[in-house]
Order: structure tokens, then sequence, then C-alpha cells
């Protein structure tokens, strides 16, 4: 199993050296292997480890004692371990979704917003090789193309999955081998959940035809993953002809047109995953729309998309563009003790009084920026005139470096600009004005943005 994992880590570089990797704990099999393989792991692999979970407010007492079991098994190693409770049931109403979705999103908003306040470089999940087997017959059962077919991915930007390609026989075996205690969900053997009638009914039968269902499975997908790959691989070749004009993406309707049927859909996701920070909800029947304006012969065809977008044909040339300007974020005190979530926007803000670290020290996430101020420190939309000099960089107005940056005309507005009656300290997603940095030993604001996906 260890070079199993090794193995997967090392192609796909999910244990930098030198970096710390948050690790999500359910307290179940799979995760507590996951965490205590990492801790053990770690010194050899000259990363850091921390934990976190998240309390769904689901399940009553038997979720307390989950909690608290993460929370002992931590401290009994040492291991840095971050818990919060949400109330999944409320915002599953809130946010009109179903339950299992709306717990999955909170879940993953957690992990992220937890990873970026402990300056993690990579986060990690502990899917199996036999949920990865489940995910493909599901996908199979309901209808997918390559993409689906290849299961789930081992790498995702800073999302890693080491264990994807361990069978979980395997994971129960370092479990007894090591005297590790976990917890089960009373769920997992609920067979109104279609992932649980696979794993029970269907799956048992198909390991009689093949005992080693599992391993066969992982070499398939890998096939599918690399096929899968090397089409995505071409589609970006062809889209990396597109230009940013203001807020719109621009490309010549040929460059589309002219791929094969495979190649086509994948380039028309791509362009759309450009304009929506790598997202996408489109459906295949989007994909082909956008493909139909790029082979068509109508010189002012419109599609219209999902979340606001919609590509249009304006004669050799297609546009993916929006079909409204989101409203600008609403100005608000920035909490200096605390986390800031100003209305109208994703980015969040954390802040707090420090000494500034000598810069070895410094979080690599964290801007710490002087407390000499002049008024109230807010956090609101760009302003005309507003100047930004980045650190060994030129002074620039905030509009240019948003230019600059390719940031869409649309999202300009939402991007908080944290401020006192001086003028800029910093902008979100952009850097500190270095005017206005601590130097070490100095009194400091330590200030983290992140966005909430």
């Amino acid at each position: 199993m260890l070079e199993t994992v090794k193995a997967l880590t090392t192609e796909y570089d999910m244990l930098p050296w030198g970096g710390k990797v948050l690790c999500a704990v359910s307290g179940g099999a799979d995760s507590i292997c996951l965490l205590h393989l990492l801790h053990s792991l770690s010194a050899e692999g000259g990363f850091q480890v921390a934990a976190a979970h998240y309390h769904h407010g689901m399940r009553g007492e038997a979720a307390d004692g989950d909690a608290a079991f993460v929370e002992h098994f931590c401290k009994e190693r040492n291991i840095p371990c971050v818990v919060e409770r949400g109330d999944v049931y409320g915002e599953a109403t809130r946010r009109g979704l179903g339950v299992e979705e709306t717990g999955r999103e909170l879940r993953y908003e957690f992990l992220r917003r937890t990873a970026e306040q402990l300056g993690c470089d990579r986060i990690a999940t502990a899917h199996n090789a036999d949920d990865n087997l489940e995910t493909l017959l599901l996908h199979l059962t309901r209808g997918a193309g390559l993409h689906g077919l290849a299961g789930i991915p081992p790498r995702r930007g800073d999302l890693v999955r080491p264990l994807l390609t361990t069978p979980r026989a395997d994971i129960e075996a370092y479990l007894e081998e090591h005297h590790l205690a976990h917890v089960e969900d009373c769920t997992n053997t609920d067979e109104r959940y279609a992932r649980n009638r696979l794993r029970r009914q269907v799956i048992p039968v198909l390991r009689e035809l093949n005992p080693r269902l599992t391993e066969r499975s992982v070499e398939t997908m890998g096939y599918l993953r690399a096929d899968n790959d090397y089409l995505n691989a071409q589609a970006a070749m062809a889209c990396s002809h597109a230009r940013w004009a203001e807020d719109d993406l621009v490309i010549e309707a040929h460059y589309i047109a002219e791929l094969p049927a495979a190649i086509a859909p994948r380039a028309a996701r791509r362009l759309l995953e450009m304009t929506g920070d790598g997202n996408t909800d489109c459906s295949a029947a989007h994909l082909k729309a956008v493909v139909d304006l790029a082979v068509g012969d109508d010189p002012s065809a419109v599609a219209f998309l999902p979340n606001g977008r919609l590509a249009q044909r304006v004669y050799k040339e297609l546009l993916i563009t929006t079909q409204s300007d989101n409203p600008a974020m609403t100005p608000c005190p920035l909490n200096t003790d605390g986390e800031t979530a100003p209305e109208g926007t994703d980015w969040r803000c954390s802040c707090r009084a420090v000494t500034c670290p000598p810069k070895e020290q410094q979080k690599p996430n964290a801007w710490y920026l002087s407390q000499e101020v002049q008024g109230s420190l807010v956090l609101r939309p760009r302003q005309t005139g507003d100047e930004l000099a980045l650190p060994g960089r030129d002074t620039k107005t905030l509009k240019k470096w948003m230019i600059d940056e390719k940031i869409p005309r649309r999202d300009r507005d939402r991007i908080p600009v944290l401020a006192d009656e001086r003028g800029v300290l910093a902008a979100a997603g952009l850097g500190p004005h270095r005017d206005r940095m601590a130097q070490p030993g100095q009194p400091a604001w330590e200030v983290v943005f992140w966005k909430e996906r």
C-alpha cells in the first residue's frame, strides 16, 4: 500500500516539500488511514500536516462523537485540527438544493477557507479506489462521456487524493496493522442512496465475476484519463488563440469550427471555463450550441448559457460574454479582529493585530500591513483614481492592474479594496501596496483574502 501511495503522490506532486497539507478527516476508516499515513510520511517528505473536520449538524449525538473522536486523535499526535459546525438542513433550504449537494458544497467551502487561513498548499481527501469504481458505475448508469468514465481525478488544482489507487481492503489492513480506531457513519448502510446500493448489491456480484475488479478498474480509468487529458490538451491548444477584449473573450470562429467532433465541445467548455474561474455548469446541449455558432453562417446568432453568460457570433468571431453586469460589492468596515464578509462579492477577509514576523516566517498567503493608518479601515469597490504599487513593480491605477491581469470588467467592482482615508492598502487577488507594508518587528495587520467557491 505504501508504495502505491508514494507512486501516486509523486506522479501528481501531491505532497510539496516545504509545504503544508490540509487533510479532510471525517473520522471514518479512509480518512483516519490517510491522516495517519500523511503524518507518518511528513518528516521524510519535508511537509507539514493539519486536519479539518466539518460537523454537518446532522445525525445528532453520533456526529458530536465523530467530531470529538477526530479532535482527540489529532491531539494525541500533536496534529493541528480545525473543527467547524454547519447547518446543512437550513442551508439546503436557503440555497434551494438537496441535502447531499449542500453538504458537499459546505464541506469544500470550509476546506478551502481553512486551507487559506492555515497557509496550506494542498487539500487532501480520502477517496480510494473503491470509491472511484462506484463513481465510474454511477456515471455509466446515468450516461457519461469519456470525462465521466475517467472517474475521479487524482488531482485538481490544490485538491489531491493520495489514496485514489488504494483498494478499501488495503486501507482496512493498514488500520488493523497500526491498531487505529475509527468511527462508522450509519448512513453508509442506508440503501436509499444509490452509491450504497451499488456498494452492497451490485459490486459484490461483479466481484464474483472478477475478484480483482477494483484493481482492473484502476487500470481502465487510468487509460481513459490519459485519453481524456490528451483530447483536452488539443482543445486547450485551440483556445490559446482566444484574447480578452475588455470583459469579452474573443476567438476567431474557425479555430473551433475546424476541430474534430471529439475536440470541439471540449474547446467550447474550455472557453467557458476561462470566463468563470475554471468552473462551468454547462450541459452537452450548451456546448453543442456554442460549437454550432462557430460552425454556422449566421453572423449575429446567440446562445444563452447558465450563470448569466452567453455566446455570440459576430461575423467571423465568437464572443463569450455576460448578459448583464454584476452589481458592485457593498462597502463595509474591516473587522480587525476576525473575519469580514462584504455583501455583493465572493471574497472574504480575515484580519488580526500582530508583530510583523521576519520574511522567512511570514505566511505565504498573508499580507502584513502597517498599523499606521488614517481614519478607519474599510473594504470597498475600486474608485476612480485608485493607485496600487505592488512590491517590486510599477505604480498603476487599479483599473490598469485589472486590465493587465485580464480580470473581466463585470467582476472588477466586486473585488474588495482595503483602504483608509489616505488611499489603497491592498486589493484582493492583486496584492498589497508596497508603501503600506509593515517591516519585521513593527505592529502590523495580518490580512488574508480568500474567495469562497
